[in-house]
């Protein structure tokens, strides 16, 4: 097969991949004038991918916010470990246009001040207010992050939103920047991660271009830091990062940070940082409940206009907590629903649910599978023997059938290994455990509770 061919159709399948998570607004922006220019195979069965941008704005932009979707719909569609680099190519800008039908600009979407803004500060189109589902998890945070974007630079700041993974910092802090640029389009609004930070201020001191970094940082309106414990440890980073503080909030500037820790918790942060940022609003987000699990999954279905049952949707959230995995589960579930052309239905949930989940989204456990055992036995206050041996009284047979749920989904192990931890029992005897538990989350809450509760314990 012709290289060029090969390599168009395959970026254009990782394309359609990335369709299904990314806004339209936002593949339009960044994706559409990109190409693969090459794809490599090297030892230990891995590859590289050359991906052509038009510039190196756009090359900054995929590297820095979608590395990691677009090597996973590599990964996913090849079957290998794929490591991407970057050509830029300026015959892009116009080779991605010119072979368009002659009225092909009137089917273009047109983007307002707001639009262009939004992009331009890297901002998620779809992480609104009016899209956060709240609860009492996180309504103080919503309600905080609403009066900070009605009333930039007055009330409450800085704001600093911490909390695990997937429990909404993001969302709300590019909430608050998205509706500060919808009241003006104008405003200079500074987004990106710790980390980011971090490699800026690095290539700026090796460049020597110091004095651009300051301006566009020091004189933001309003400055979103996600993951800001990430520069503790780092010197010369904390005392950029600190004159950066005082310049934004001097000139009446807004400021809101997220972490997954609060500041006295994070090690290795200089004093006088911590000390500012305990002197604004800090604000613990928890984890999502059940009930505001399955409205996440709700309103994301609705924002990529895919039709999911109430019932559907409860069994996703009984069964999967973070939300970033439910999200990952919903875009398996549409390329499911997709590539057997049939509606996501309850039974489709289960049988994706049944399976392996990928290694990116298990979250590892602390412990073995012994200890795992031991921990539900006591748990449960049960003779661990009893639970790992033949007996079927009832106070032991329903702990048994958790404990080989939890091995199968939260810590990946083969159907045959779960089996032998229980006195060699059959794989189709621990199939029926974890499917029986995975039905029965979805209508007893006591039994989400107790999931709950373990799945906490093991991670400590």
């Amino acid at each position: 097969m012709d290289f060029f061919v090969e390599n168009t159709r395959l970026w254009q399948l990782v394309l359609d991949d990335l369709q299904v998570s990314i806004s339209r607004g936002i593949f339009s922006t960044w994706f559409k004038q990109t190409d693969l220019s090459r794809i490599t195979e090297v030892d230990g069965g891995r590859q590289i991918a050359e991906i052509a941008c038009p510039s190196s704005f756009h090359q900054q932009i995929l590297e820095t916010r979608y590395y990691a979707q677009i090597k996973e719909a590599f990964d996913r569609l090849t079957k290998k470990k794929t490591e991407l680099t970057w050509l830029i190519n300026p015959a892009l800008k116009t080779t991605k246009t010119t072979d368009a039908p002659l009225f092909a600009s009137l089917n273009r979407p047109t983007f307002d001040d707001f639009q262009i803004a939004q992009q331009r500060a890297g901002l998620n189109e779809d992480f609104t207010l009016e899209t956060f589902a709240v609860s009492s998890s996180n309504e103080m945070a919503y309600a905080a992050a609403l009066a900070v974007s009605n009333d930039m630079g007055k009330a409450y700041n800085p704001l600093f939103l911490y909390g695990g993974v997937g429990v909404g910092k993001t969302h709300l802090m590019q909430s608050i920047a998205n509706n500060s640029l919808k009241k003006d389009a104008g405003l200079a609004i500074v987004y990106c991660a710790g980390e980011e930070f971090t490699n800026e201020i690095i290539d700026a001191i090796q460049q020597k271009k110091t004095r651009d970094f300051r301006k566009r940082y020091r004189e933001a309106r309003g400055l979103f830091i996600d993951d800001i414990q990430f520069i503790a440890g780092k010197n010369t980073v904390q005392e950029e990062f600190f004159h950066t503080f005082n310049a934004v909030l001097k000139t009446g500037g807004q400021i809101v940070l997220t972490s997954d820790r609060p500041p006295f918790e994070i090690n290795n942060l200089e004093d006088r940082l911590r000390s500012r940022f305990e002197g604004g609003l800090l604000i613990d987000i928890g984890e999502p409940s059940f009930e505001l699990r399955t409205a996440i999954l709700l309103i994301k279905a609705k924002q990529r206009n895919v039709n999911l049952s109430m019932e559907a949707a409860q069994a996703v959230a009984a069964n999967i907590q973070s939300t970033r995995r439910l999200e990952g589960f919903l875009v398996r579930l549409i390329q499911e629903s997709k590539t057997k052309n049939q509606p996501m239905s309850l039974e489709m949930v289960q049988s994706l649910l049944g399976t392996r989940l990928e290694a990116s989204q298990i979250k590892p456990l602390l412990v073995r599978p012994n200890e795992l055992l031991k921990r539900v036995a006591d748990y449960f206050q049960v003779n661990l023997k009893d639970l790992r041996g033949p007996l079927r009284a009832r106070p032991v047979v329903e702990p048994r059938q958790l404990a080989m749920y939890l091995l199968r989904v939260d810590m990946d192990l083969p159907l045959t290994e779960i089996g032998n931890l229980f006195g060699g029992r059959d794989h189709t005897t621990v199939m029926h455990s974890v499917e029986k538990i995975t039905n029965e989350l979805v209508a007893s809450e006591s039994l989400r509770t107790d999931v709950a509760n373990l799945r906490k314990s093991l991670q400590v």
